[in-house]
């Protein structure tokens, strides 16, 4: 155990120490704002405060950590042996930067509660975020400054023994349409039939007939495929089903198609099941209820994980809703348009509402990488798609982190927009999988 001394324990000193220590470097942390038993305790310890206790292991403390709400806070970046870092303390502290200010700022997404501009689709984009902007959003910065951390803290106490946590990884999937022509209604049908010919879609003409009428199975049924990837490779994967009601942006089958439900229903035997709420659950906590319920019917058990349809989330409302909701996990941290760390870790963390000051039940996973992303934002080929996964991995596995990635069914159908990248998810799970 390492006992921490500072001025004042704050609810945001308990919760990004924990972080830091507990969840990343697998060590247990204590607190006191006791001098005496500070000086008493015979074991490692820091102090976090304004001025040095003595000669004992001292980080310089901001005051973000003792703060409380929202305010306009300063950023001047510098670099920490060559590692981006901000909120520098000088020279007096035992390490230069003050990173527990600065892995609190990224990791509650401080800046997304600040005015911004929301795009298209009322998101914070990655452009005005920090990370973007000082060029070290693909790299997971809490996680590499805690191990920059951890070996200074070494240096100063090598007769304690640190703990290595191991690299895990996470494979997801979003479904947003389970079949591209199977089973949709007569209407759909027709109507997507109509605007084939017109647009004088031949080959799609094709398909979606033979489809219809059984000569060909669907494109986009790639769920075996899926399942067998994730036996070969033992691979932990979780599906989310988009299963709410039809709108332009949410054009799954119907949740009432006994076709659909047996497919959940399958697929809860073999891989875990996650809710993908539409697109206008961000703020419409009646609309999520509703879907949450009806897959929650599908099922037979409680749904307790959740991924944002469009990834649209919007700090704090959206999560305060799926607390609200007894949703214990979500999976809709990451960005549509670049890849890399929104929160700029690699660690599952605790959502930490800034409104309320408190730590909430809901866990955050993190993702560091989208099938979409690649394709239809960044343009890069399956091969320069393999190369920036591995990037990205590595990124992860040198800090011994979670590396979680979100496909789609979709993008091992081979077809129309998904050309060529059928390979490209088994390539990565070969990887990812250390196999």
């Amino acid at each position: 155990m390492i006992l921490v001394y500072t001025h004042k324990i704050t609810p945001r000193v308990r919760y990004i120490f924990k972080h830091i220590f507990t969840r990343i470097l697998l060590v247990d942390v204590d607190f006191t704002n006791k001098v005496e038993d500070f000086v008493a305790f015979n074991g490692p310890k820091i102090s976090y405060t304004t001025v040095a206790l003595g000669k004992e292991f001292f980080i310089k403390s901001t005051s973000l950590l003792f703060e409380q709400g929202i305010s306009d806070v300063e950023i001047n970046m510098g670099k920490w042996d060559k590692v981006p870092c901000f909120f520098e303390v000088g020279t007096k502290s035992s390490i230069p930067y003050d990173i527990f200010s600065a892995s609190f700022y990224l990791i509650t997404r401080y800046e997304e509660y600040l005015p911004h501009i929301k795009d298209k689709h009322s998101r914070f984009s990655a452009e005005q975020s920090l990370a973007y902007q000082n060029d070290f959003l693909e790299k997971p910065m809490i996680d590499v400054w805690a191990y920059k951390l951890r070996k200074t803290l070494k240096e100063r106490f090598p007769e304690y023994e640190f703990k290595t946590r191991k690299y895990n990884y996470i494979s997801t999937i979003d479904v947003d349409n389970a079949f591209a022509y199977k089973y949709k209604s007569f209407i759909r049908t027709i109507g997507g039939l109509l605007n084939d010919v017109y647009k004088l879609h031949i080959l799609n003409i094709w398909d979606r007939l033979a489809v219809r009428f059984n000569f060909k199975k669907d494109p986009f049924d790639t769920f075996q495929e899926l399942l067998k990837l994730k036996k070969e490779y033992n691979v932990k994967t979780i599906f989310f089903f988009l299963i709410g009601d039809y709108t332009s942006y949410d054009t799954n089958i119907s949740a009432s198609k006994d076709k659909f439900k047996l497919l959940i229903k399958d697929m809860v035997d073999y891989a875990r099941v996650g809710l993908h709420p539409s697109y206008y659950t961000m703020q419409n906590l009646d609309l999520l209820k509703k879907e949450k319920e009806r897959l929650e019917a599908i099922t037979n058990m409680p749904m307790i994980r959740s991924r944002q349809h469009y990834l649209r989330l919007s700090l704090p409302y959206t999560y305060q809703k799926l607390i609200d909701l007894e949703i214990k996990e979500d999976y809709s941290m990451g960005y549509a348009s670049h890849v890399g760390f929104r929160a700029s870790t690699c660690t599952p963390f605790y959502f930490y509402d800034l409104d309320y000051e408190i730590q909430t039940p809901l866990r955050v996973f993190p993702f560091a990488l989208m099938d979409t992303t690649l394709n239809d934002y960044m343009k890069l080929t399956p091969k320069q798609s393999l190369g920036k996964i591995r990037e990205l991995m590595h990124e992860v596995k040198r800090v011994n982190g979670t590396f979680i990635t979100l496909f789609h069914n979709e993008s091992l159908s081979n077809y129309l927009r998904w050309k060529g990248w059928q390979r490209v998810y088994g390539s990565m799970l070969k990887m990812a999988s250390n196999k």
